[in-house]
């Protein structure tokens, strides 16, 4: 495995991404967190923007139900709730997830969103855009992008969810 972003790394991406999304937004904005790492990454987000005299709202979503390959993860997926008590309707809301790939958590995120109502606007936030997309889903903010081949593995390990913040490359040997 080889370390990709450290500690550091990874606080600077997350200052990125704060700083990208404040040179575009004025309004009020919906944070919201797929569960579970982005919601962390969205957290910190939220607190850099909070330094700032930003209108925010935190959110997290909990997509499990809403993904297309539940037959591949395992057997008794690991339910949590979504905790979203904003309004959605008309809302201006950055999705916020570890990891871009395929495109399909986000597809699933979209889907449970509008379970809550319907945003005027949704744009997506990303720590890692390593490529590879098998839907036309493309982020708004991206912290880090990363040259990663197709069967390659990006492992973000952060604070709260995994004791340390690290973001490895698995090759495919």
């Amino acid at each position: 495995m080889a370390v990709l972003l450290d500690e550091q790394a990874i606080a600077e991406a997350v200052d990125r991404l704060a700083e990208q999304i404040l040179e575009k937004v004025a309004g009020p904005l919906c944070i919201v967190g797929i569960r579970s790492r982005g919601d962390e990454v969205a957290e910190r987000v939220c607190n850099r923007l909070a330094e700032t005299d930003l209108e925010l709202h935190y959110g997290v979503l909990d997509i499990s139900l809403y993904r297309d390959d539940l037959e591949h993860l395992k057997q008794n997926p690991k339910l949590q709730s979504s905790e979203i008590t904003f309004p959605i309707e008309g809302a201006h809301v950055v999705l916020v997830d570890d990891v871009l790939f395929t495109g399909r958590t986000i597809r699933a995120a979209l889907d449970a969103l509008t379970d809550y109502g319907r945003p005027q606007k949704v744009e997506l936030a990303v720590l890692v855009d390593r490529g590879w997309r098998e839907l036309p889903i493309e982020p708004s903010y991206v912290g880090q992008r990363l040259e990663t081949e197709r069967m390659d593995r990006v492992v973000v390990h952060l604070q709260n969810t995994d004791g340390k913040d690290l973001v490895e490359l698995q090759t495919k040997d």
